[in-house]
């Protein structure tokens, strides 16, 4: 198990290979398919640091937090705006295109064990971030400790095509 912390830097990224388990500790952000589209928007005209960021795709609740599947056209057209501005993991749920990740980038996907209390129970403080008026599909930062996942793209590398 490789243990990373936010922020996550361009050397981690370049060790880590498509199968390795990660844990990663520190603050993650959250956002689906209301909100990601606005924050590559709002990225374009303000100056937002996401450098050595982590985004899960998922909402958050009272009842906790679990990705939703990426393959949506509006998670997966934030990905290469948000990895350009600094994104370095993104967290989901599904299977996705080797193509979603560029390389040039410096990223990667990853998808967590489809286990909700499993991550609720690491999430030890949640702030709505952005985009309140989205409800439980905002923009939240989560302070987190050692979320589980496993790479599913790295290198043009992916688990989902063998």
């Amino acid at each position: 198990m490789k243990e990373l912390i936010t922020p996550i830097t361009n050397s981690q990224i370049k060790e880590l290979t498509v199968g390795d388990k990660i844990t990663i500790t520190g603050e993650i952000l959250t956002g689906r398919d209301a909100a990601l589209p606005q924050l590559v928007k709002l990225i374009k005209k303000e100056d937002i640091n996401l450098k050595g960021s982590v985004i899960m795709h998922t909402a958050v609740s009272d009842a906790g937090i679990s990705p939703t599947t990426t393959n949506k056209e509006e998670i997966l057209s934030s990905i290469e705006p948000l990895s350009k501005a600094g994104v370095k993991i993104h967290i989901g749920k599904g299977s996705i295109s080797v193509n979603t990740i560029k390389e040039e980038n410096n990223s990667i996907f990853a998808i967590t064990p489809p286990v909700a209390a499993l991550l609720t129970s690491r999430v030890l403080k949640k702030e709505c971030f952005l985009f309140e008026n989205e409800g439980i599909e905002a923009i939240y930062k989560l302070k987190v400790k050692k979320i589980p996942a496993i790479v599913a793209i790295a290198h043009k590398k992916s688990i989902f095509e063998r």
